[in-house]
């Protein structure tokens, strides 16, 4: 979930900088948030370009365009690492939150279940949990953003961040599948 909320705040100040940007183009706010150009894809005189960032806070966030780039512009590939994985990371802690998934909401359901950790009062499981479960929160969303950031560098097609997605929405209806076929998804699937 970490990276559906960081590809909506960057895709919300790529918005607001474009919006800016053409509105704007010489207020200090707009060169802040980024200056954007366009480039023709197709290399056809008179055919429709693609806007790309190449300044201000939208060009940071926005991964490099090449290997190349990685080492001619070697700030902004480090920016867009750190931005993604501490980006990934908070929204993973955010999420756990959200989501009762939180130490407090997990002790409650153990509690609820009896379950006790063993050597550990059931009052304290809480402060126990507390220590791992923010932790491993944020782990796994700095392990996603470096799967995006990974595929990002390598090229793929829709970026990294389309990629993780595609897979997630896979493995959700392999989950559901599985579910509805009592657990026999895989054969049958094959068979």
């Amino acid at each position: 979930m970490s990276i559906i909320m960081y590809t909506a705040l960057v895709s919300n100040i790529a918005f607001f900088s474009q919006v800016l940007h053409a509105r704007l183009p010489a207020n200090l706010l707009t060169r802040l948030m980024g200056s954007w150009e366009e480039v023709l894809v197709s290399g056809k005189e008179g055919a429709q370009g693609v806007m790309i960032p190449t300044s201000g806070l939208a060009y940071y966030i926005s991964p490099p365009r090449s290997l190349i780039e990685l080492f001619t512009d070697p700030f902004h590939a480090l920016f867009y690492i750190v931005f993604v994985l501490v980006t990934c990371a908070l929204f993973s802690k955010t999420w756990i939150e959200v989501s009762g998934s939180a130490p407090r909401d997990v002790a409650k359901q153990l509690q609820n279940q009896q379950m006790v950790m063993k050597g550990h009062r059931e009052t304290g499981m809480g402060s126990v949990l507390n220590r791992y479960i923010p932790t491993a929160a944020a782990f796994g969303g700095m392990a996603i953003g470096a799967i995006c950031v990974f595929a990002d560098f390598m090229g793929a097609i829709g970026g990294g961040t389309g990629l993780i997605l595609a897979v997630t929405f896979v493995y959700q209806y392999y989950e559901l599948l599985s579910k509805e076929q009592g657990g026999d998804s895989l054969d049958a699937l094959m068979g």
